[in-house]
């Protein structure tokens, strides 16, 4: 059952412009059928073909269609004969497939490929003749559309062909689009079938295929696939929600009032604009219905704004927040931030006078176009034939490409077996967000959300990132475990030891399928470290000389024992603040440490606290440093360089080939204190040096 057939509004809306023209549906029975009957004149278009040359004509007024004939003619004769078990002609179903593609505005080597797509596959035509006549390109789609037909049926579960079509379609973005309208034509005859084959195949269909559509950005196939695989894999809930959408039909439905009333405040804007409401799909409104429960009469459709520039949007966002009640916690800027698989709008809501919410889709033609279509929207990724095709089995670099589609290729790669390649891919496809971070040396990193510095570790360095052991995120040192956010600015930090590897505990906070590969076969090959470093942390080795106490920080509180805080530890001329504890001693906090506020929450009388007039001063620093034989020494040594007294001195285990210092230091004079600091920086293998 097609999702034009179970709700033709939505499909009339999706398309607007061939709704405009009064097309009708297509018969591809009878039309496969004449086309059966001979060859048409010489020169002219065979009238089975005419709905796609009009559609393609649509999108490129200047498209050549003689390459489409003879593309035509060749699928004709050679599937001549063969029949779908639909029973319609089998030359209908590469026809149908086509114009799925035509109409979402394919350029015509795609449609080329698409109509010869399974010649190759059932036919006696070879790649040397579809080469010899249409050229290396079309060649070169329609090979790799040929490397995944298995995937159909018999093959449907197995992880291995999904590897195979992984790399077969990932060199052209191309192969993906056809594999996908090939699918959703399949999907709309797949009654003929017996339900257990019609439920395995709309299975793969929605673990998949449907991600892959929505990662590619093609909404058009991928909200119809959703409501076919919705109406075979969730009979029952598929027939509640068309009654749902069926019992709301005969309702009096608010948008187009409300839609009415938008184009009036645009109109006297002076903005130029469409304004056209979009019913919501079977899978939407079930959502909604799980979300919201009881539904209301502006919950089974949205409004949908197309403006001729960027700014328009904006523009348009203005009068409709003005006009109307925005609903803030709706809006959404995927215009100034895209998403991952290319799409832009404006998302917002707005309530009206009568109490309605209606949600409201703002975007530019281009913007719509790319929502529908995606990657298809954008026509011949390589620059030249030539360029593009010199060797045909060399990998090519596809522009469109997006970064998650590289990603995939590259860890398939290393993938151990089917199993574990079948669950990350699954795993991969299921994120729905992409963030963007920038490298320490000015490049990016496309990560999905909820990525870890692991993750951009292992994205940035490959199996160099074994000895990763830290990061700086904006400037600041941070966990390898510390999640990522979109614009971060990332520095990773790696170890000199080319022998030191990953933990265990990275698996916990690895979201990348290259990531968790990566370290999984690490501490496969490497037990004995592997089990090293989940063994308890030995006690930190410390260092104590003479303790003092309250330094040169006075209490106005008579024979008082004044204490520095250890949490923070004060040093002239920090502002200070006392505090009386257990056994009447006063206790000195710098005055923005945590513990302050702690002290004031629960009574600890408070007493006032100044600086001697002397300059010596007692502070507490932490070094963070790389792993290293004589460290210690060196830094000991740097501090006495300083005229500094060490106190007490704390050397935490290694971890992750980081060692942590803790020194408690007497100072002479606190003015000192920065130049210490760079003392103990400038010792190699320390990278950070702070106050406690």
């Amino acid at each position: 059952m097609s999702a034009e057939a179970t709700n033709p509004e939505a499909r009339s809306e999706a398309r607007p412009e061939l709704r405009r023209r009064g097309r009708t549906r297509l018969d591809l029975r009878r039309l496969g059928r004449a086309a059966l009957l001979g060859p048409t004149s010489r020169g002219r278009l065979p009238d089975a073909i005419g709905h796609v040359a009009e559609a393609h004509r649509a999108h490129h007024p200047d498209a050549d269609l003689s390459i489409l004939r003879r593309a035509y003619v060749l699928a004709e004769t050679s599937h001549r004969g063969q029949m779908r078990k639909s029973g319609e002609p089998y030359i209908t179903h590469p026809l149908a497939v086509t114009l799925i593609l035509a109409e979402l505005g394919a350029e015509t080597t795609t449609l080329t490929a698409s109509l010869l797509h399974d010649t190759v596959e059932d036919t006696e035509v070879t790649l040397d003749q579809v080469r010899e006549e249409f050229g290396d390109e079309v060649c070169f789609i329609v090979d790799g559309v040929t490397k995944v037909e298995k995937i159909d049926y018999g093959a449907a579960a197995e992880p291995e062909t999904f590897r195979k079509m992984l790399v077969a379609t990932g060199n052209d973005v191309r192969v993906m689009s056809i594999k996908l309208a090939d699918r959703l034509h399949n999907m709309r005859t797949l009654g003929v079938m017996r339900p257990d084959k019609q439920a395995r195949i709309a299975k793969v269909t929605r673990d998949v295929l449907i991600p892959l559509a929505e990662r590619l950005g093609v909404q058009a196939l991928k909200t119809e696939l959703e409501d076919l695989v919705f109406a075979i894999l969730h009979p029952e809930e598929y027939e509640d929600t068309r009654a749902l959408i069926a019992a709301h039909a005969g309702d009096r439905d608010p948008l187009p009032a409300i839609a009415d009333a938008v184009r009036t405040v645009l109109r006297d804007a002076g903005i130029a604009a469409e304004v056209v409401v979009r019913p919501r799909h079977f899978v939407s409104v079930h959502r909604i219905a799980l979300k919201r429960g009881e539904l209301r009469g502006s919950d089974f459709g949205r409004v949908l704004i197309l403006v001729g520039e960027n700014a328009d949007c904006y523009g348009v966002l203005g009068e409709l927040h003005t006009c109307f009640t925005p609903v803030v916690s709706e809006f959404k800027d995927f215009i100034a931030v895209p998403k991952f698989n290319l799409y832009q709008s404006l998302h917002t809501a707005v309530a009206t006078p009568e109490g309605y919410v209606a949600e409201v889709i703002v975007r530019t033609r281009q913007m719509h176009r790319v929502a529908e279509a995606g990657v298809v929207a954008l026509g011949n990724p390589y620059a030249t034939v030539a360029e593009a095709c010199a060797d045909p089995d060399e990998e090519r670099v596809d522009p469109t490409r997006p970064g998650w589609l590289s990603r995939l290729l590259d860890w398939q790669q290393s993938a151990p077996d089917p199993d574990t390649f079948w669950s990350v891919l699954r795993a991969e496809l299921a994120q729905d967000r992409e963030i963007t971070v920038f490298r320490a040396d000015g490049g990016t990193l496309g990560l999905p959300g909820g990525a870890s510095c692991i993750d951009a570790a292992y994205a940035q360095h490959g199996e160099a990132a074994h000895g990763c052991i830290g990061a700086r995120v904006n400037g600041r040192l941070t966990s390898l475990a510390s999640r990522l956010s979109d614009g971060d600015t990332v520095q990773l930090l790696l170890a000199h030891d080319a022998s030191s590897g990953p933990s265990p505990d990275w698996l916990e906070h690895a979201r990348t399928p290259a990531a968790r590969i990566a370290i999984s076969r690490w501490l496969q090959s490497h037990p004995d470290r592997a089990a090293a470093t989940t063994t308890a942390a030995r006690a930190p080795l410390s260092v104590v000389g003479a303790r003092g106490g309250g330094g040169n920080a006075v209490a106005d509180l008579p024979d008082a024992t004044v204490r520095l805080a250890g949490c923070c530890t004060p040093v002239p001329p920090d502002a200070v603040a006392g505090f009386v504890v257990r056994g009447g001693a006063v206790t000195v906090h710098r005055i923005h440490c945590p513990a302050v506020a702690q002290m004031r929450s629960v009574g600890r009388t408070s007493v006032a606290v100044h600086w001697r007039a002397t300059a010596d001063c007692r502070v507490t620093l932490v070094a963070e440093s790389f792993g290293r034989p004589h460290l210690l020494a060196d830094l000991t040594e740097a501090i006495a360089r300083q005229g500094v007294e060490v106190v007490s001195a704390t050397v935490e285990p290694p971890v992750e080939q980081r060692v942590r210092h803790t020194y408690t230091l007497q100072l002479p004079d606190a003015t000192g204190l920065p130049a210490l600091m760079r003392a103990m920086r400038d010792v190699p293998g320390v990278y950070d040096v702070g106050r406690a």
